[in-house]
């Protein structure tokens, strides 16, 4: 048996994942947490070969978490289940060792047929995906300037796109407000842009956001 840990926020998700493999021959969920801090104490006292996580988790700052988190259990496979852009997300998520971006409009069935896969050590992105990195080796200035983005920096972005603050962000980080400051000027000379509105419309015209 596979067995698998459901990381997301949504009861809702959890309790539909679970039943739908209530009866499954091949995959068991043995754990179903709601933070980052709670996945981290499960994988340190159960054995997980797939996890599927939310990228939006309670506790989940950033890919660089996912890094660490594969790096300390590197027999343990993550798939991120989540609504949130692949083309901001995915190409990072992969140089993190994530094996698969799934996206929640994909049906269980699907989800199913990428646990088992990758637990067998398949790499699995969309063709979208593999697409935007395709775009990103071949250099258009629009994928010049997304290559440019460092992971943090694509992150910053997200949440000024979302409205937040400076000192929310740091909040959400984990960091000094004055680091956020410092990643917002960054993208702004990035951007060849001097505010945070032309920032923003830049990014979604570049099809950063």
């Amino acid at each position: 048996m596979i067995k698998v840990c459901i990381a997301d926020n949504h009861p809702v998700v959890q309790h539909g994942v679970k039943s739908y493999f209530n009866n499954s021959d091949s995959i068991e969920i043995v754990a179903t947490v709601n933070d980052f801090n709670a996945l981290q104490n499960t994988l340190q006292s159960k054995s997980i070969d797939v996890i599927v996580v939310e990228l939006e988790l309670d506790g989940l700052s950033s890919i660089r978490d996912l890094k660490s988190l594969i790096k300390e259990h590197p027999d343990s496979k993550i798939i991120l289940y989540t609504s949130v852009s692949e083309k901001m997300y995915a190409p990072t998520a992969i140089k993190a060792g994530v094996s698969a971006y799934l996206l929640k409009t994909a049906s269980l069935k699907v989800l199913e047929t990428t646990i088992i896969r990758v637990s067998n050590g398949v790499i699995i992105f969309s063709d979208e995906v593999k697409k935007t990195i395709e775009e990103l080796k071949k250099g258009k200035k629009s994928d010049r300037l997304f290559k440019k983005l460092s992971t943090r920096e694509i992150e910053v972005l997200r949440y000024l796109n979302d409205g937040k603050k400076n000192k929310e962000i740091a909040q959400i980080l984990g960091l000094d407000e004055k680091t956020i400051s410092t990643y917002k000027l960054r993208l702004l000379a990035k951007l060849s842009v001097t505010n945070l509105v032309d920032l923003l419309n830049k990014a979604k015209s570049l099809e950063i956001l």
